[in-house]
């Protein structure tokens, strides 16, 4: 079983702040949470992230599923389905039904998100100053996958490249089922990282789009309109104010 997170007692918190992630797979250092896509011609014990994540969910081990990050309204698996799943009937099978024909199979399209539809995860996590230990720490605490709505693939002008989270998944109680889930390791093929390794270590690379704030935790993107760039660095600036928050605590 994975390692189980110290105790931490609320007094032992000084300070902390929750944010939001978003880790993009396009970039190199992020690759072993989407490969392999295929794993036709790979081994059977190496799956995506994506695929873990799925597959613990429809095996009932992964239970706290979520719509939000907030995990106000929990998702079944036939609501996990919708967002996964679109099936399209051509207007000839329409026909066929109106005909009294039921076997229609043939005139049935079924889209589905795959491993190689997932650009990206958001993430949710939350940094805390340990009193005890006289750190600063980071606990994961939710993952989303991101991908194109399901309604929109494989149809033009309907914002096919505009990315959402399908579901998110409450982190601990997924650990176990990512800690026997293995990422390949480039140096040591022998010795693959599982995900949870991954994650709670925090080896990728990610920008920050939003932080709990006085302003209904308002993303970035809400305040800063049309600009890439200044997005970024008020990401970056976001960042390295959390990470001064540890030397601002050893300052007599």
């Amino acid at each position: 079983k994975p390692l189980a997170y110290g105790y931490v007692d609320d007094r032992d918190v000084l300070w902390s702040k929750i944010v939001w992630e978003h880790i993009d797979l396009n970039e190199r250092i992020n690759m072993p949470l989407y490969y392999p896509v295929d794993s036709t011609f790979v081994s059977s014990n190496r799956k995506s992230l994506f695929f873990s994540l799925l597959r613990g969910i429809t095996s009932g081990k992964i239970k706290e599923v979520y719509d939000d990050s907030f995990f106000k309204s929990k998702l079944s698996m036939k609501d996990i389905n919708q967002k996964l799943i679109r099936i399209d009937t051509s207007d000839f099978g329409f026909e066929r039904l109106n005909e009294g024909d039921t076997n229609i199979s043939d005139f049935i399209d079924k889209v589905s998100i795959k491993s190689m539809d997932i650009d990206g995860y958001s993430i949710k996590g939350i940094w805390y100053f340990d009193k005890k230990h006289g750190e600063l720490k980071y606990r994961l605490l939710a993952i989303a996958p991101m991908a194109p709505d399901v309604q929109t693939i494989g149809r033009e002008g309907m914002g096919e490249d505009e990315s959402i989270p399908l579901f998110w998944v409450f982190y601990p109680s997924a650990r176990e089922v990512l800690h026997n889930a293995h990422a390949f390791n480039e140096n040591n093929s022998k010795a693959p990282i599982s995900f949870d390794d991954i994650l709670n270590a925090r080896r990728f690379n990610s920008i920050i789009s939003r932080e709990e704030n006085l302003y209904g935790n308002r993303a970035v993107s809400d305040y800063i309109q049309g600009n890439a760039l200044f997005q970024i660095m008020e990401s970056q600036r976001i960042r390295e104010s959390i990470r001064n928050k540890e030397l601002d605590m050893w300052n007599y």
